[in-house]
């Protein structure tokens, strides 16, 4: 079967905790397969990580080039005894497919998937009646962990290959609150860094022999936090400084800690590059130090930069066809968190746009047949307008 819904339940019904496959890139392999497409199940290693297995399909050797992008592991399932129905079950009730990964993103997976063969059935197996234009699927394996050897790695082969693509479409569940409320055309940037504070550890009793460092990096945590990175652009909200923990690692009640270590995050947008970024936060650190406090910050190697795709023809044709669809017009976001678009931007415009993310990575998650159905009916609307 090559509907959405019996492609998603096969995929589900693969236990594909990241890094395991577990048979759900063979669904799609033989599906892709038997329509034509030329099939890839490419194994990228890197030492202290696991393989992962991935997998680059293509139909047509000429622009326009259309790349569905996607991942097939998924988080692990919890207290399986929790779930409604089995946490790899696929089973449809009531209206919705449960199953760990119904929403992220195998559904979505399975709705471009269902999209792609429907159209290439109702135009002769090619994209255009000329033969001319190209449709890919890249699909990987550790989005939910690492992300060391699956989409980065897979499109620096297909471009030693000589691959090229002119647009994506990933299909994250990019929808708030129902289908047709927004699509991800951008992501802010993601920098981590550890604030290390240096002091002199002595006895309690006797401070003047000390230098306690837990008050120093009391301050700077708030002089780091107070002031704002920037006031947002056109396209993103501001960028937001966040400490996680604090920790001086003593267990002692009357020793005064010689170091105190403070871990942040920064969500930043395109007011920064990543240099630029910590530039800026290590001259306030400098300056909240002043002439007496010791301290430095480690800042953490990143591959989340800020990108974003600008509204255009690309971005028009895809709001017209969920329009079509769901009678909405979707919201141009840059919100949320990280994704694989943001190794994606570096070769081609791309765009999120899949399921509701309500229940991803939750007890019981699902997604309504009915969704399934409709996403399928946009990406075949998305195909339509692409290659008209």
């Amino acid at each position: 079967m090559s509907d959405a819904v019996s492609i998603a339940r096969d995929l589900v019904r693969c236990p594909s905790v990241t890094p395991a496959d577990a048979g759900a890139l063979g669904v799609l392999e033989n599906l892709l397969k038997s329509a034509g497409f030329d099939v890839h199940r490419v194994t990228f290693s890197e030492p202290g990580t696991a393989d992962i297995d991935n997998l680059y399909a293509r139909i047509g050797s000429s622009a326009p080039h259309i790349a569905f992008a996607g991942h097939t592991d998924v988080v692990p399932p919890g207290d399986e005894a929790a779930w409604t129905l089995g946490a790899f079950s696929g089973e449809v009730k009531d209206g919705y497919l449960y199953g760990r990964g119904a929403v992220d993103m195998k559904g979505g997976i399975a709705c471009s998937v269902a999209a792609v063969l429907q159209f290439l059935s109702d135009h002769g197996g090619k994209p255009q009646e000329n033969g001319n234009g190209s449709i890919s699927f890249l699909i990987t394996g550790d989005e939910e962990d690492v992300s060391i050897n699956g989409t980065v790695k897979l499109l620096k082969w297909c471009a030693e290959r000589g691959e090229k693509f002119d647009h994506c479409v990933l299909g994250e569940p990019s929808n708030v609150e129902v289908l047709g409320d927004m699509i991800k055309i951008g992501r802010r940037g993601s920098q981590s860094g550890t604030l290390v504070v240096d002091g002199v550890q002595g006895h309690v009793a006797y401070p003047h022999r000390a230098s306690n460092p837990v008050p120093d990096i009391s301050r700077l945590i708030v002089a780091l936090s107070d002031e704002p990175l920037d006031h947002g652009s056109a396209q993103f909200q501001a960028s937001n400084l966040e400490f996680t923990t604090v920790d001086v690692g003593n267990a002692a009640g009357n020793v005064i800690p010689g170091q105190a270590r403070a871990k942040f995050n920064i969500r930043y947008n395109d007011n920064h590059t990543q240099e630029s970024l910590r530039r800026l936060v290590d001259e306030r650190l400098a300056k909240a130090c002043g002439n007496r406090i010791r301290a430095h910050i480690d800042w953490q190697p990143s591959n989340s930069n800020v990108f974003v795709t600008q509204p255009g023809p690309f971005t028009d044709l895809a709001v017209a066809a969920i329009e079509e669809v769901t009678g909405r017009k979707p919201e141009l976001s840059t919100s949320g968190g990280t994704s694989d678009a943001r190794f994606i931007s570096s070769y081609c415009p791309v765009i999120e746009f899949g399921l509701v993310g309500q229940t991803m990575h939750q007890i019981d998650e699902r997604t309504p047949v009915a969704d399934l159905e409709k996403l399928t009916q946009i990406y075949r609307g998305v195909l339509d307008r692409y290659f008209a």
